[in-house]
């Protein structure tokens, strides 16, 4: 099974799946437009979430970072006078090195969080969207700025006027990527924020072609017609979209299952479901409900 992921909505999902599908039918997919370089070391944010989803270490209530983790480095460097647009763990920081160390190395990002899924005993298989560089930038009325610049440092708060993917289009999909897609012939698409989250993914370089020949089961990110967290909402009318689950199936292609919450206002083919996920029960029985569907 192929999966693609973003942050927080869809590792919750994966909390479940990694519970009920053998690790080696597993391949998770995942957005690195947010990426950025932070203090000299590589920040991967969605395939570190996922990561320490699969090697069940993540911090569930922020849904980022590791579990318990202290931030004596990121503190002190404050104190120097050298804040850090995001706030690192130090474990979490430790992954960071590691990865950032291998690419100083000439290993390629995929190669390099395949050995970070080894150190991290994780079985299941995960992939970054590309080995190339892309960056999500947004365009505020003040100027463009990086997806972490705007979420992060300014809170999501300026208007949106637009976004793009910067270098789309000089990147391809990462090898193994592209190789399961040619054998695959069912795919998930999980509940992450569909403009920032999935569409770099499927707007790399020929991957919407190779996806018309496969099964698509999407699972909306919204829940009673909202976003649990993020700006989707916001990102979404910034790229002509209504921001419900209309705009998310456009946005993702109408796939051929289309899950949404119960109480959504979409009319369209689809399953309704409760997809809210509190807890790992929950999960897991969303988990359950989509390996029937697929």
């Amino acid at each position: 099974m192929i999966v693609l992921s973003g942050g927080t909505g869809t590792p919750k999902l994966l909390t479940g799946l990694k519970e009920l599908v053998d690790p080696e039918n597993l391949s998770v997919v995942v957005n690195t437009a947010e990426d950025l370089w932070i203090s000299g070391n590589l920040v991967s944010p969605d395939v570190d979430t996922v990561l320490y989803t699969l090697a069940d270490i993540v911090d569930e209530v922020r849904w980022w970072g590791i579990r318990r983790d202290s931030f004596h480095t990121t503190g002190f460097l404050r104190t120097l006078g050298n804040p850090e647009l995001l706030s690192l763990g130090d474990n979490d920081r430790a992954v960071h090195i590691f990865r950032s160390e291998l690419i100083r190395r000439g290993v390629s990002l995929s190669c390099a969080i395949q050995a970070l899924a080894k150190a991290l005993g994780i079985e299941q298989e995960v992939l970054p969207m590309t080995d190339d560089h892309v960056s999500t930038m947004i365009t505020t009325p003040d100027g463009e700025m990086h997806f972490q610049d705007f979420w992060v440092g300014l809170g999501g708060v300026p208007e949106v006027v637009s976004l793009r993917f910067r270098d789309i289009d000089k990147a391809t999909p990462c090898p193994r990527f592209l190789e399961l897609l040619e054998k695959d012939d069912q795919l998930l698409i999980g509940p992450s924020n569909p403009v920032t989250s999935i569409c770099p993914i499927l707007d790399l370089p020929g991957v919407r072609e190779r996806l018309k020949r496969k099964k698509i089961v999407a699972v909306s990110p919204l829940v009673g017609n909202k976003p649990v967290s993020g700006p989707a909402a916001k990102f979404m009318k910034a790229v002509g979209v209504p921001a419900d689950d209309d705009g998310v199936a456009s946005l993702l292609g109408y796939p051929d299952i289309f899950v949404v919450d119960k109480d959504s206002s979409y009319r369209g083919d689809c399953v309704r479901l409760d997809i809210f996920m509190k807890d790992r029960e929950d999960s897991k029985r969303l988990a359950r409900s989509i390996m029937e569907l697929m």
